[in-house]
């Protein structure tokens, strides 16, 4: 990731006088390029893991080694990967709250046409009211819908940073989130039908 890009895109959207339109196209740039940031140093952190695999063949007398490539692989560009997180999850903050007005600015019709969204889920997601970023981008995941149709993961760029609010969300608060487990709740235990007379 070129930083000097990031700062471009960063300062033509802070720019008073940019549109909503404008604002869309750099947030998705720079969430790309994040994301490919982060890919990368995944990429390279599988590397070492599987140079630490093939040394599994001679164990017990490579376990020192394995030990230490493993250690190496948690640790690798570990501020770099954080701090990524940190900026892609701040981008998916304002884009699940919306604070601009960005979705009502630009009308339904230009934001698919921004987040390219495919002509057949835009009519399904006006039946269902999708209207707002957070809708079309995250809860309808249509960002563009038809390329990734049948992929087993989204890796659209404005999707990630919206999961990365999430996730971090997750991990900071969990004492705010509803107990999945109650009586009733999804993975609990059913609650005996309500009956009454007639």
């Amino acid at each position: 990731m070129t930083p000097s890009l990031i700062i471009s895109l960063c300062n033509i959207a802070l720019k008073p006088d940019t549109s909503p339109s404008t604002r869309i196209i750099t947030t998705r740039r720079i969430c790309r390029r994040v994301a490919q940031q982060i890919d990368s140093i995944h990429a390279e952190r599988r590397s070492i893991r599987r140079e630490a695999t093939k040394l599994k063949l001679f164990l017990p007398f490579t376990q020192q080694a394995i030990t230490a490539l493993e250690q190496q692989a948690q640790e690798h560009r570990e501020d770099e990967r954080s701090g990524a997180r940190r900026v892609l999850a701040g981008f998916g903050d304002s884009l699940l709250l919306d604070r601009e007005g960005l979705a009502e600015a630009l009308g339904f019709d230009r934001l698919c046409d921004l987040l390219n969204v495919n002509t057949k889920d835009r009519e399904e997601a006006r039946k269902e009211g999708a209207s707002s970023l957070e809708d079309l981008v995250f809860i309808h995941v249509l960002e563009d819908s038809a390329e990734r149709r049948g992929q087993e993961w989204n890796d659209a760029p404005l999707f990630r940073a919206c999961l990365a609010t999430v996730t971090g969300f997750i991990k900071e608060c969990p004492d705010q989130l509803p107990d999945m487990f109650a009586p009733g709740a999804p993975l609990g235990p059913k609650l005996p039908p309500k009956l009454s007379l007639v």
